[in-house]
C-alpha cells in the first residue's frame, strides 16, 4: 500500500529505522522504497541518490548523538563526565547498529546542518577535556583519542570481535579508567 505525503523528513527517518534492521551497508534506495510502499523513481522526490541518503543519514544520526552525548556530559565533570559520555557513547552504538556508522562521515563542508551536529558532539567532548585542562591543540589530538578509543571498542563488540572469557563491560570501564588517568597526565607531556 503506497504511502502518501511522504517527505524528505519521512524518508530519512524511515531511513535511519531501517539501516538499524538491515545495516548501514545494506541500506539502499530499493529497500528504501520497498518499505515505503513506493516505487524506487518516487523516491527520488525526496533525495538525490543513495549517496545523498547517506548524507542525510549522517546528518539525523550526528544531530542524535549529538544530543545523546551532550545530554549525558549535563552537570558532571572529569572522569564521571568522561564516563558518562563514553556509557551514552556505546549505548547509541548499541540501540541503532545501522546509524551509529553514520555518525563517523565527516561532515559535508557545504551542509550547515551536519556541520552544526557535528560540533555538537565534538563539542561535548571538547567541554570534558576542558574539566582536564587539556584545551587548544591538545584538545584535538585527546578528541580523536576518545574517538578512535570509543569507536574502536564498540566496532569490534559489534563485529563479535571480543571472544575471550572475560565481561566486555569490564574491559569498557578498564579502558575508559586508562583515558581518565591519560587526561589527567596530559599537561604533564
Amino acid at each position: 500500500m503506497p504511502r502518501a505525503g511522504l517527505t524528505p523528513v519521512t524518508v530519512v527517518r524511515e531511513a535511519a529505522v531501517l539501516a538499524d534492521e538491515v545495516g548501514h551497508d545494506r541500506l539502499t534506495l530499493a529497500a528504501l522504497a520497498g518499505r515505503l510502499g513506493v516505487a524506487l523513481p518516487s523516491l527520488y522526490k525526496h533525495v538525490r541518490g543513495v549517496d545523498a541518503l547517506h548524507q542525510k543519514l549522517a546528518v539525523l544520526a550526528t544531530a542524535e548523538i549529538a544530543d545523546v552525548l551532550t545530554s549525558a556530559a549535563a552537570g558532571r565533570a572529569g572522569g564521571d563526565a568522561l564516563r558518562a559520555v563514553a556509557v551514552a557513547y556505546r549505548g547509541y552504538a548499541h540501540r541503532h547498529p545501522g546509524r551509529y556508522p553514520a555518525t563517523q562521515r565527516a561532515p559535508d563542508p557545504t551542509d550547515p546542518e551536519h556541520l552544526a551536529a557535528a560540533e555538537r558532539a565534538v563539542g561535548a567532548i571538547v567541554a570534558i577535556l576542558r574539566g582536564y585542562g587539556v584545551q587548544g591543540d591538545a584538545a584535538v589530538d585527546a578528541t580523536r583519542m576518545f574517538r578512535a578509543t570509543v569507536h574502536g571498542f564498540v566496532t569490534l563488540e559489534a563485529a563479535g570481535g571480543f571472544g575471550l572469557p572475560r565481561d566486555v563491560d569490564r574491559s569498557f570501564d578498564r579502558m575508559i579508567d586508562g583515558l581518565d588517568v591519560a587526561y589527567r597526565g596530559w599537561g604533564s607531556r
